[in-house]
Formats: structure tokens, sequence, C-alpha cells
């Protein structure tokens, strides 16, 4: 593989859906530990939703024939026959023309009744006569046997990040256990001789580390578990060996530096050198991130990420998540917002953009406008609420266009 031979974001994701197989295992977990997991199978439905007939609103179960024309003028006379609890099966049944049962809201329909007058629309004469003011249509008030899921739907897709709403429809079908993907492990590598624990006081030359916590947490928002394994200095045994180490205990290897090409840029040789190793890409045309590396190793992805922290994390961002989306089975929907851009902004044609941009809220509109910085400072996408990507073969934007942004 030539060193930056650059590919596109699209030929890169196709390069990786031919390479890998994206198997992964599953395990069961309950219902109070499965939101934010991703579910392994369909979800089928093995009874219906709801069971029985029931009202949807506290009133009396009625035969809508049986009040045609009721009105405030000229109200229906009803014979209450009983009242139907809560929780319990409807015995009861409308027989003659005429008869009632009350029902409360959830309570179940009485057999021979095909509708529910709301008690506002009626006046209690007695205990066992009331007035009705109102004609109800057949079905008014009334959830229906499997209106909600009728038995055999698939009720929840496979690969559906489960949410407090799945969680609610899994506990009305009876489920209690859920096979969802094991979480990915995803191991992080930060190299450079240059780079020093966050609580270190700094030298001259040095810079404290940056990505092994902020693709720690990328990785964590993501459903994984992310594994660190330290700072490494730039020497190729050593290097090697915790890459090794990595490729053995995870599913993903993401190293942080050394994937551009100066002499102590080991990321492409180690993964070469590594079991069954190969390098896959160096260089995606993409800014920034252009020194992006992608290898393999004993069928694992192992990532090789720009050290400078905003191409990091676009990276993780268009490539790791991508990868990760296709080993679990879910695809997470990002719905952009639309903004008015506020310069004309340049770019070079030939390779995609993920600019960073502020939004200023100016209450009838959204202004969007880039954070200027070079890709190492960290203040890039701090200060940045989300990106705009821009083509490869677009030269920019204009003032004054509408624009798509994404949330970092």
């Amino acid at each position: 593989m030539d060193m930056f031979n650059v590919l596109t974001v699209k030929d890169t994701s196709k390069l990786i859906d031919e390479n890998f197989s994206f198997a992964i295992e599953s395990e069961k977990v309950t219902l109070p530990h499965a939101t934010g997991r991703i579910l392994k199978n369909d979800i089928i439905a093995d009874e219906n939703v709801p069971g029985f007939r029931r009202s949807t609103v506290d009133g009396y179960a009625v035969n809508s024939r049986d009040l045609f024309g009721a009105s405030e003028s000229i109200q229906s006379i009803l014979d209450l026959k009983g009242e139907i609890l809560m929780g319990q099966e409807a015995l009861g049944i409308i027989s003659v023309p005429g008869q009632c049962y009350y029902v409360p809201t959830g309570g179940m329909l009485p057999g021979g009744s095909d509708s529910v007058v709301m008690i506002e629309y009626s006046e209690k004469l007695d205990d066992t006569t009331i007035l009705v003011s109102k004609s109800p249509s057949p079905g008014e008030n009334v959830v229906e046997v499997g209106e909600d899921i009728r038995k055999g739907e698939v009720v929840i897709k496979k690969g559906t990040r489960l949410r407090a709403y799945e969680i609610g429809v899994l506990s009305s079908l009876g489920f209690y256990e859920v096979d969802v993907c094991k979480k990915p492990r995803i191991g992080i590598i930060s190299t450079g001789d240059e780079v020093v624990h966050p609580s270190e006081n700094i030298s001259q030359g040095q810079i404290r580390d940056i990505n092994t916590y902020l693709l720690n947490s990328l990785a964590e928002e993501n459903g994984c578990v992310p594994v660190a394994y330290g700072l490494v200095r730039d020497e190729y045994e050593i290097l090697k060996s915790i890459v090794e180490k990595a490729v053995n205990e995870c599913d993903i290897v993401l190293i942080s530096g050394g994937s551009s090409v100066g002499k102590r840029d080991n990321t492409p040789k180690v993964i070469n050198d590594l079991e069954n190793g190969e390098l896959l890409v160096h260089g995606i045309s993409v800014k920034p991130g252009k020194p992006t590396i992608i290898g393999k190793a004993k069928e694992k992805i192992i990532f090789g990420l720009p050290g400078h922290p905003l191409a990091c994390s676009v990276i993780f961002q268009i490539m790791v998540k991508y990868y990760i989306e296709r080993l679990t089975g879910h695809k997470e929907t990002s719905y952009p917002i639309s903004c008015r851009f506020k310069i004309n902004y340049h770019k070079a044609k030939g390779r995609e953009e993920f600019l960073p941009v502020k939004i200023e809220d100016r209450g009838t509109e959204l202004i969007a406008s880039p954070v200027f910085g070079k890709s190492g400072l960290i203040t890039s996408f701090s200060k940045a609420w989300g990106y705009i990507r821009i083509g490869r073969n677009e030269e920019g934007i204009r003032e004054g266009q509408i624009v798509s942004v994404y949330k970092f």
C-alpha cells in the first residue's frame, strides 16, 4: 500500500465492508439493564396488545344503536346493569336493548357493547337509571383487540438502540430478558514521546494527553467499552507489543498518533508486522484527518488516527462510528438543523471537509459560522456546536447559503 494513496470516504467505507465480517456475540440482559443497548434479534409479538377490548375513558359501555338520536334536548334512558372492575374480566353482557355497564379507563368492555359514552355526557338518576345526552358512534372511546400490537408482528427490529419507549413495549409483551449485542471493546493507545499524563506538569515541547480521554468518551457515547492501554513511546518494539495485546483483547483498536510519514511514525510498519497483519488504507481524502490508517490483524480492525484532537474526533465520527454501526447492526439517524451561513468560505476541490461551526440564534433564524483553528487546537471543537460536511467536488459555501449542521 503506497503511503497517502488516498481514498474517498465512500471508497474507504466500501473497503471496510469488503474486508470485515461484522460478527459480534450476544448476551441476555434484563429490562432494568437494557436501556441504551443494541437489540440483537427482531422482537416478534406472541400475543395481541391489548388482549381484550377496553375503554379509553371513564363512562358507560353501550350498544351505539340504543342511543341513536340522543342529545341534550332529547336524552336517552339506559338501564345500569352493573360495574366492570379494573383489572377484572367483564362477565356481564348487554343482552337487551337499553342496557349499559359502568367501565373505568382501561377497563374491559362487556359482551354486546360496541362503544363507551363519557361520564360527562351522562346523568345518574338513581342506582339503575342513567340519562345520556350524546349519541356515540360504533367504536367510539374503545381500543380493539390487537389495535396496538398484533400477534406475529415485528414490533422492534434488530439493531435498534433501546430507549425507555422500547423498554415499555417489551414489558407490555411480557419480555423481561432480551438478547442484545455485547458492547464492543475498543482498545485505545496514545503514542508520542511528547505526550504526558494530564496530571503532570509539562516542560517545553510536551503536551498533555487529550486523545485517550477524548476517545474514551466517544467510545462510551457510542455504546462501547473503552480499554485504555496508556501512553506509548515512539518506539517500534514497545508499540508492536501493546498493539498485539490490544488486538487479542479487543474488537477494535485505536492508535492515536504515529499515522503520518515521519521517521517516528511507526503505526504502518507495526500493523504490517503483526500476525496476519495488513495495511488497508493510508490516507483518506478528507479534511481534517488525511493521514488516517486502517489495518487488519486476526480479523480485527485497527485504526491509526491523527494525533491532532479535532482530526482524531472527526475520523472517529465518520469512520470508527461507521464500523461500530456495521458491527452492531445499529444505524444511528442524525438529523441536521438548517442554518444560514455567515460568510463566504472557500475550500480546495478533491476532498471532503468537515467544518466545525458554532451557531448563533437570532430569533428569526439560526446563523452558522466556522470555528477557525488548526486541527491541533483543542478549542476548535470545544467551541463548536457541530459540523458542516462539504462535498469533495464543492468549492466552498456562499455567504447566506442555507446549510445542514450535524451535531458533534
